[in-house]
């Protein structure tokens, strides 16, 4: 999830296991230690690839992280007098802000390594987006009633309260992605891909429209889901490559790299000359996110190139108004498939009906 929501969950979780009148230096704790395990971004690991990879790894590991808390619970208990005088209070404080920044991590897609060093693929939830509000509103309010209230009874009221409205959403994005999920399962129920594997995501900023990518021997499906507009079964749109590319330069450590990363959800394409592999799971056909060079054309092979990542844009005007339409009335987030499809239908249903297109007058 994104700093803000990473911080308000620590300073919130910390604030509610102590005495209240150590609250305030609870705040302040939990904050810098909901935000310690993403420092690891710092680091480069030397290319496009394995930053990406790497990331949410050790510093998100549910080996590692306890022991940590321990330790800093440690000195902390020998230098500071909060912690000898409420040492158990202060044990939790210390170490629920960390465990759970990898756990509300690991309901979004990316990728958190939570049994680091295990080599088991990172656990993408998918139920989050990196960036939602509903989640964060009630935290942040909780905190800053929190920390104007000082030892006041309405500040400890005020962070349970917060946590209990953002968990609740959480667990609500839960069971609207497993719902949207059975749809997917009907929808694709007697098809040649019914057992194909498939993810649900929630798109950007909201848990009432879900993204569902299926992977097919000829390239993946893409459908999408309004919780509040939609009916019946999910329409999927499909979407063609050459899965041999993944085959034939699967020596690569960066496509082996990326694949496990991704659960094998990635697209390849081969652009002048450069084996390009994109993350399906953030972003929409045709762009995505994190589209990394992972090797280039020598002698007929594919050989290792320098893992750069290629730069894609975030939001196409247009999109975040479209995304609100999508949500409570259907119509297609403009510049995606979905919309070139609809737009397509439109045009052969007017000429079918022998209509006589409107003339736009305007300048």
């Amino acid at each position: 999830m994104d700093s803000l929501s990473q911080l308000v969950l620590g300073a919130a979780v910390a604030a509610a296991c102590v005495p209240a009148r150590h609250r305030r230096k609870a705040l302040l704790v939990g904050a810098a230690l909901g935000t310690l395990p993403d420092l690891d971004v710092l680091i480069d690991y030397g290319d496009a690839v394995s930053n990406m990879t790497f990331h949410r790894g050790f510093s998100h590991s549910l080996f590692v992280l306890p022991v940590v808390a321990l330790l800093l619970w440690a000195v902390l208990r020998q230098f500071w007098s909060p912690v000898r005088e409420a040492p158990r209070a202060w044990g939790w404080a210390i170490l629920l802000p960390l465990v759970t920044h990898p756990l509300l991590d690991a309901l979004t897609v990316y990728g958190t390594q939570l049994f680091w060093p295990l080599t088991t693929p990172p656990v993408m939830g998918g139920s989050l987006f990196i960036i939602d509000p509903l989640y964060t509103l009630p935290l942040l309010v909780a905190v800053l009633v929190a920390a104007f209230a000082g030892e006041a009874r309405r500040g400890g009221a005020a962070v349970v309260f917060g946590l209990v409205l953002s968990t609740g959403y959480a667990g609500w994005s839960l069971v609207a992605q497993r719902h949207v999920d059975a749809m997917a399962e009907e929808s694709l129920r007697g098809t040649p891909n019914a057992d194909a594997p498939r993810f649900v995501v929630a798109m950007p900023f909201t848990t009432l429209a879900w993204r569902v990518v299926v992977a097919t021997p000829e390239g993946y499906l893409e459908g999408e889901r309004s919780l509040v507009a939609d009916r019946g079964p999910i329409d999927f749109i499909e979407h063609r490559f050459d899965r041999r590319l993944l085959e034939q330069a699967g020596g690569l450590w960066a496509v082996q790299r990326l694949l496990w990363f991704s659960h094998g959800f990635q697209h390849a394409d081969v652009v002048d000359g450069e084996l390009r592999l994109a993350d399906l799971r953030m972003g929409q056909h045709p762009t995505f996110f994190f589209t990394h060079v992972v090797g280039r054309r020598e002698g007929g092979a594919w050989v290792a190139a320098d893992n750069r990542q290629i730069e894609q844009p975030r939001v196409r005007e247009g999109q975040l108004a479209g995304l609100w339409r999508r949500v409570w009335f259907g119509e297609p987030i403009p510049g995606t498939p979905f919309a070139e499809r609809a737009s397509a239908r439109a045009q052969a249903a007017e000429a079918k009906s022998g209509a006589t297109p409107a003339i736009n007058a305007s300048k």
